[in-house]
């Protein structure tokens, strides 16, 4: 064991005592295959270790297993991707796909979670079907600086509030949860402070509201709750699914329904509808 060790000691100058191997001297390789087993942002803070982890964490191989099994599938298909995206390193490509992409002419985005690299999706008010929505006595789209997008769609007041969406995406297998981007009331700036106007607030103290979700694979979900929590953004949880072939395309259905007619009901904004794999859904949904 005594011969193992001086074996691999390094003899000092001037016949001093030897030194120790260091970390430094672990081959590029070998820090390859280390960071290999680390999540990216536990990678992206190792390789400011040293320059062999630094060279290392540029590998391609460590960072086409952080990729989700349909990149191409997002790149070529969704994002349409140029010649550019297709050259870059996977590391580049990575940090490109977390970073949101633009879709469907800016009315959806995708990007990638920095942590897991699985596949989140948003859809806009705009790309969603909300029954009376060119009706100005009924709805509006406000500018605003608390979405992903430009504007959000406002409800004055109604009596059958309902709102439709569909989107048909190659997921890589896994559990994703859909969530809506609701808020009641109305947000402005007064003397540069954010304040809700809630005005226009009512009805839905007295019926809950109806969520639902399908997939092309028969899978169905249904809940319902009152809507709460006045001039703060909310993710109302609408259902999970379950994806188990990624080369397959999967359609899926999904609403928001209020149409008992037996009162009026306003004073909401409608943001957008989210798709997370299902434990970075929990993590948002925690901070939000």
């Amino acid at each position: 064991m005594g011969a193992n060790l001086s074996g691999a000691s390094v003899e000092g100058d001037g016949g001093g005592p030897p030194s120790r191997p260091r970390l430094g001297d672990i081959p590029e390789s070998c820090a390859a295959l280390i960071l290999a087993r680390l999540n990216p942002p536990e990678i992206c803070k190792l390789a400011r270790l040293n320059q062999s982890f630094y060279s290392a964490s540029s590998a391609d191989f460590i960072w086409e297993s952080k990729l989700p099994s349909g990149y191409k599938f997002i790149m070529e298909k969704v994002l349409q991707a140029d010649t550019g995206l297709k050259n870059l390193q996977k590391k580049q490509l990575y940090a490109r796909l977390c970073r949101p992409n633009p879709f469907d002419g800016g009315t959806k985005e995708i990007w990638l979670d920095k942590k897991t690299g699985g596949v989140c999706l948003s859809i806009s008010s705009k790309a969603l079907t909300i029954t009376g929505i060119d009706d100005r006595r009924y709805w509006s789209h406000i500018s605003t600086e608390e979405s992903r997008y430009p504007t959000v769609a406002y409800l004055q007041q109604t009596w059958w509030f309902e709102v439709d969406g569909e989107l048909e995406f190659q997921f890589p297998a896994g559990t994703y949860s859909l969530f809506f981007r609701l808020q009641m009331g109305k947000s402005v700036k007064r003397l540069g402070r954010r304040v809700c106007n809630s005005e226009h607030i009512h009805g839905w103290d007295i019926k809950p509201v109806q969520f639902c979700l399908t997939t092309s694979d028969g899978q169905h979900a249904v809940s319902r709750c009152h809507l709460d929590s006045p001039g703060n953004w909310v993710l109302y949880h609408v259902g999970d699914f379950v994806v188990e072939n990624s080369n397959a395309s999967t359609r899926i259905k999904f609403s928001l329904t209020q149409i008992d007619c037996t009162h009026t009901k306003g004073g909401l904004c409608v943001d957008a509808a989210l798709i997370y794999p299902s434990s970075v859904g929990k993590e948002v949904k925690a901070c939000s």
